[in-house]
């Protein structure tokens, strides 16, 4: 090959200052985890958990094993099917989404569905549903006003 050293000196100088810089920075971001603020804390002698936090801080536990882990449990199902579910459950809110788009329903139609309305109402509900005044007058007639204070 006939590239230039220079080129790849170049190239690995160029990524050094932002290396350095970003592994100061994690280093004084980890020398703040280095001491514990819990280990030297002080308890308020006047708390009414006071004695309960000593007896507590004293008290030697073992840690638990990895042998102490339950194993899985039998009746779980395994991931494949929970990805089965996830992808039904998707794909049916896909399909809710496609059925009840903005453009999949209109009011075409809506002349035919108020003539069955005044239909199933019956002859004498006919003249009022053309005439606003008249409904108007005949609600005002069938209310019944509230009674008077006491």
């Amino acid at each position: 090959m006939n590239v230039s050293a220079s080129f790849f000196l170049n190239a690995s100088r160029r990524g050094q200052a932002p290396r350095a810089i970003a592994c100061g920075l994690a280093a004084c971001l980890l020398a703040g985890c280095a001491a514990s603020p819990f280990a030297e804390a002080q308890v308020d002698p006047a708390s009414t958990v006071a004695a309960d936090v000593a007896r507590a801080a004293r008290v030697v536990r073992p840690y638990p094993t990895f042998a102490q882990i339950p194993p899985t449990p039998a009746d779980v199902r395994p991931a494949r099917a929970f990805a089965a579910a996830v992808a039904d459950v998707q794909g049916e809110g896909a399909r809710l989404e496609r059925d009840t788009a903005a453009s999949t329903w209109t009011l075409d139609g809506s002349d035919s569905f108020a003539a069955r309305a005044e239909r199933s109402l019956g002859d004498d509900a006919a003249p009022i549903a053309n005439d606003p005044e008249a409904f108007a007058r005949a609600q005002r007639e069938r209310a019944t006003p509230p009674p008077p204070p006491r």
